[in-house]
């Protein structure tokens, strides 16, 4: 058994156990798995859809909270992430390669005070992860050189994985269903390519010399090979025959096999099948619930990932910890999802203002917009009361000097006032 601190536990690659080629012959890698339809969906949604959500770190002091948009840290990963990367540039390529290698890195840059200043994405291929004296040590590949670099200087966010320290490549193990998807597209090329009788088997009662049948290959190839030339008269002469050979795409289930492979890579990046424009199984009844699940079940856990390693790897042990001005966190505002949804976002913030939990500013500052005089207060509806004063006699209302006491209001019975007995 090899121990974590061997670098031989370190040096092995899940790609090069695995090797690069399918079963079904095509050659996959993080590149070429790209090329293919579903899984470019599935890694430009979840990444881009991640990367468009807001990131805010955050300042918590006792019982309030607040944006440090201050702070250098707030800006690299808000709204710049280096020079010639904007951050939702740079978390959509990081996102991207965790997708696909299973691991993200990127070089942390800091001025003389310790702040961070920008970020730096590293491809993964380029990378690899050794221990040395308890240490992780990364080792990148620029060029024909390799720079060791330690990790307080590099941000490494891992997939899943089972040492907990680097993730699995999602295309290495996908390797064989993305491999078919890739096959079927490429039989399917290739069929319509080649005219849609492909596989042709030409005979003639005598032999022929080789440049006989050089003469007939080519003469029927240029005439019948083709999509524009499937259908055109095909004129045989000394009594040669033509079989069709081998099998056509309806006994080998095409269509069928293509409608599958979605729902299978929608499966491998824990996607909901509509995501990837497979509409067989949504409605209008079950396509609320799936947009609910993309978020829970699929981007929920990646947002937590990055932000316990934003955390654990960004800030200072005493920037994390309840110092005197407060501990510092990032947090995604997954209600930018609703950024587009007009209909959605009123009713959240309608329900947010009736009990109190948001008042006009609120809503106003998430929109953008100027506060108004008078908006920072907070509203609750008026005939609700606590469940310890069910059944209790409101109490009457001040007797003003000089004036006569007004009428106790008359109590209207409500269903709650029979909450004790439910169950009861």
């Amino acid at each position: 058994m090899i121990s974590l601190t061997d670098p031989k536990a370190w040096d092995r690659s899940l790609w090069n156990l695995f090797g690069s080629q399918a079963l079904s012959g095509e050659n996959v890698t993080e590149h070429t798995a790209l090329t293919y339809a579903p899984v470019w969906n599935a890694v430009s949604i979840i990444s881009g859809t991640i990367a468009a959500l807001p990131l805010h770190l955050m300042q918590r002091k006792e019982d309030s909270k607040r944006i440090a948009d201050d702070l250098p840290a707030y800006r690299v990963l808000h709204d710049q992430a280096n020079p010639f990367m904007t951050a939702m540039a740079f978390r959509e390529v990081m996102t991207a390669h965790v997708l696909t290698w299973g691991n993200c890195y990127a070089e942390k840059v800091r001025d003389g005070y310790g702040n961070l200043r920008e970020l730096w994405p590293i491809t993964p291929n380029r990378v690899r992860i050794r221990m040395e004296n308890g240490n992780l040590v990364y080792r990148v590949r620029v060029g024909n050189d390799n720079i060791d670099l330690p990790r307080e200087i590099v941000l490494h966010v891992p997939g899943l994985g089972f040492d907990g320290f680097q993730g699995y490549s999602v295309i290495a193990m996908a390797r064989k269903s993305i491999g078919l998807g890739v096959a079927l597209e490429s039989f399917g090329s290739l069929f319509f390519g080649n005219g849609t009788n492909p596989g042709m088997v030409v005979s003639h009662p005598q032999s022929l010399s080789a440049q006989a049948k050089k003469n007939i290959e080519d003469s029927l190839g240029k005439q019948q090979s083709g999509l524009g030339k499937a259908h055109r008269l095909m004129v045989l002469e000394e009594g040669m025959k033509v079989e069709k050979y081998g099998i056509p795409p309806d006994d080998c289930q095409f269509l069928e096999t293509r409608g599958f492979q979605i729902p299978d890579i929608a499966r491998w990046f824990n996607l909901p099948p509509h995501k990837l424009k497979d509409l067989s199984k949504s409605s209008f009844s079950n396509i609320e619930s799936e947009q609910t699940s993309f978020v829970i079940d699929t981007l929920l856990p990646w947002l937590v990932r990055f932000e316990q390693n934003y955390n654990m790897q960004l800030l200072t042990p005493s920037e994390r910890a309840l110092s005197g001005r407060g501990r510092l966190y990032f947090k995604h505002i997954v209600e930018g999802l609703l950024r587009g949804d007009h209909a959605s976002r009123a009713t959240f913030y309608k329900e947010m203002f009736m009990i109190g939990a948001m008042s006009q500013n609120d809503i106003r500052e998430r929109e953008d917009m100027d506060p108004i005089d008078g908006g920072d207060k907070y509203y609750v509806p008026l005939n609700m009361v606590a469940v310890e004063d069910v059944g209790k006699e409101p109490a009457p209302p001040p007797v003003i000097p000089g004036r006569s006491p007004a009428p106790a209001p008359k109590r209207i019975p409500m269903h709650t006032t029979k909450i004790h007995e439910i169950g009861g």
